[in-house]
């Protein structure tokens, strides 16, 4: 496929309607990318990112930061693709299996970076509508991901009763990403985002608020792809951050700890930081373990 294809393919919502469309369109920008960037430009302060230049059918354009030891190469793709099909169809029984849950959150963000680079594409005005696309077709992996799981998950809406004195005085209504079901009962509620950069404060609060109206202990989770973006000017570019530790570690202190959070691409402090790394694991543990126990 030519970069101006799989623009065309890539804003269109309706060709991402299943996981082997997510696959394929993966594979085609793999493919792409082989030789017909202008350059790849490694980031000056964390060289595992690399920063992809179209050639003048992408407007010369850099595109987000790639972490080079999540990005998959075309020559492992077909692998990848198997082990991560493998995984999802027999998900509790490889729980020990270490380098199949590496596959799966490489295989994840490799499908999910190469949406969100080919919209970097983009002629600078259509910026908000590329985000906002990304962020919308990564939502949808992950509800296609958890429903290939054999779980029932939707977006949309649940109904808040504001009771008082045993009586219903009226309801509120909150907007999710993940709403998990069963039996026809709720069992948690997820948000979906690429990165945390101005939604970490709402994602606890949702929280917060929720199990107080209801009187309940619905879980409450989010997934991020990462949180770094890029900084400075070509050719010196590098990646800042865009997690915000304080803010992080103080909700789940004084206000609530989610019941989880998941990202492709975890920052360094995550691992290093007590309350982080408490806090804070690799999107597998929740597909392979933690989904589970908010069923129950």
């Amino acid at each position: 496929m030519k970069l101006s294809q799989l623009l065309e393919y890539a804003r269109n919502k309706s060709n991402f309607t299943t996981l082997e469309k997510y696959f394929s369109f993966c594979e085609k920008y793999l493919e792409f990318i082989f030789n017909n960037l202008q350059a790849v430009i490694v980031s000056q302060n964390e060289t595992q990112y690399r920063f992809f230049q179209y050639k003048k059918d992408g407007n010369y354009n850099v595109s987000r930061p790639i972490n080079n030891d999540l990005m998959i190469s075309i020559n492992d793709f077909s692998k990848s693709k198997e082990a991560f099909v493998y995984a999802i169809n027999h998900i509790k029984g490889i729980k020990n299996e270490t380098k199949i849950r590496e596959i799966i959150n490489k295989f994840i963000y490799t499908c999910q970076q190469s949406i969100g680079a080919t919209l970097d594409a983009l002629p600078t005005g259509e910026s908000n509508t590329a985000r906002k696309i990304n962020g919308d077709l990564f939502e949808r992996y992950i509800r296609l991901i958890i429903t290939e799981l054999g779980i029932t998950v939707r977006d949309g809406v649940v109904p808040i009763p504001v009771i008082e004195n045993g009586e219903e005085l009226f309801q509120m209504v909150y907007q999710h990403d993940l709403i998990i079901e069963q039996d026809n009962k709720l069992k948690a509620i997820g948000s979906v985002k690429t990165s945390s950069k101005d939604r970490l404060d709402k994602i606890f609060i949702d929280k917060f608020l929720y199990n107080r109206l209801t009187n309940s202990e619905t879980p409450h989770f989010a997934v991020f792809l990462h949180d770094v973006q890029r900084k400075g000017k070509e050719p010196k570019f590098g990646v800042n951050t865009t997690f915000l530790t304080g803010h992080f570690k103080g909700y789940t202190v004084k206000l609530n700890p989610l019941d989880g959070v998941y990202y492709c691409d975890l920052r360094p402090i995550m691992s290093s930081d007590p309350i982080l790394k408490e806090n804070i694991r690799t999107l597998d543990y929740l597909l392979i373990e933690d989904i589970w126990k908010y069923l129950k």
